[in-house]
């Protein structure tokens, strides 16, 4: 097993189609991609799967704790698996990207997310691989608080959202495929 792969989320249709649970749309994809079935496990939808060009599986995980308690789905799963820190990726929203934006991150600063601060604080590493998902912020005269924002219907349309996902997607997969650094040289600099 060569990766843990998480996206983050919180469970419920209410949350479905939300920027915040870009996470799990990305996994989603991703296990459709590889035709890959989810069971319950790890307090969460878990599945192992196969990404073309990578060596070895790739297990996929979207934690059902909601997002604030995503550390206690992360680690059992990183401990089952006997993997270090550095062979976790997270999926996450990024309000301080613009929509559309993907990036790849190792270690840094949290942003005030929860579902980071999380995994950080059951791993006690801040040393795990991110893809950031450019979300955005709420548009001019969008008086909402970002909590409520974050948490409500996409602005964008469906087309444009499915964009975004697969971009994440896309550079998911150059990271088991070819590795960070290679992947955040070719992902990063396109923003």
């Amino acid at each position: 097993m060569r990766w843990l792969v998480v996206g983050l989320g919180n469970p419920g249709p209410e949350y479905e189609d939300t920027p915040h649970n870009v996470g799990f749309q990305v996994v989603d994809q991703l296990a459709e991609e590889t035709r890959t079935s989810f069971i319950s496990k790890h307090e969460g939808l878990y599945g192992v799967g196969a990404i073309h060009g990578a060596d070895g599986d790739v297990a996929l995980l979207k934690p059902l704790t909601y997002m604030n308690l995503s550390g206690r789905s992360v680690k059992p799963a990183m401990h089952q698996l006997q993997l270090q820190p550095q062979r976790v990726l997270v999926i996450h929203d990024e309000i301080d990207l613009p929509f559309g934006q993907v990036q790849i991150k190792v270690g840094g600063g949290l942003a005030g997310h929860n579902g980071l601060k999380s995994i950080t604080d059951m791993l006690s590493t801040k040393e795990f691989v991110r893809v950031r998902v450019g979300v955005g912020r709420p548009g001019p005269g969008d008086r909402r608080p970002i909590r409520d924002w974050i948490l409500s219907s996409w602005d964008q349309g469906p087309e444009d959202v499915r964009m975004l996902v697969d971009s994440a997607a896309a550079a998911v997969e150059l990271v088991v495929r070819s590795g960070v650094k290679v992947a955040m040289n070719k992902v990063n600099v396109r923003g």
